[in-house]
C-alpha cells in the first residue's frame, strides 16, 4: 500500500476518506472519529476498517491506544474481520509498531497495516 501523505491543503479528515478510495469501498460508507489523549481514531463502515493516522505515536502512547481502539472495535462487533490502518512514519521507533500491532492481535484484530 503506498504511504499516506498529506497533500498540501488537506486536512487530517480527509486521510479516512483517501483510506476509502484505496480499498474500493463506497464514498458514502459512515466514518466516526474519536480522541483519546489528543490521538484520533476513525471507524470505517461500522469498525470494518479502523485507522489510527496521528502524525506522532510515541512508545509510552501504545498501549493506551491499542487498547482504546479495541475497546472500539467491540462496541458495533462488526461482521467480519476488521483492518487497522496506522500511519508507517507515526511510530518512534519499530518496537512501538510491533508493541501495537500484538496488542490489538491479543485483541481480536489481526489485520493491522501500517502506510
Amino acid at each position: 500500500m503506498p504511504r499516506l501523505v498529506k497533500a498540501p491543503g488537506r486536512t487530517d479528515e480527509d486521510t479516512p476518506h483517501e483510506l476509502l478510495l484505496r480499498f474500493g469501498l463506497d464514498l458514502r460508507v459512515p466514518i466516526e472519529t474519536r480522541t483519546k489523549a489528543g490521538k484520533f481514531v476513525h471507524a470505517v463502515g461500522a469498525g470494518t476498517s479502523l485507522a489510527r493516522l496521528d502524525q506522532t505515536i510515541s512508545h509510552s502512547e501504545v498501549k493506551p491506544l491499542a487498547l482504546d481502539t479495541g475497546d472500539w472495535h467491540d462496541i458495533p462487533e462488526p461482521a467480519g474481520e476488521s483492518i487497522v490502518v496506522c500511519r508507517d512514519s507515526a511510530f518512534t521507533n519499530d518496537v512501538a509498531k510491533t508493541k501495537l500491532a500484538a496488542i490489538l492481535e491479543q485483541r481480536g484484530l489481526g489485520g493491522v497495516r501500517s502506510s
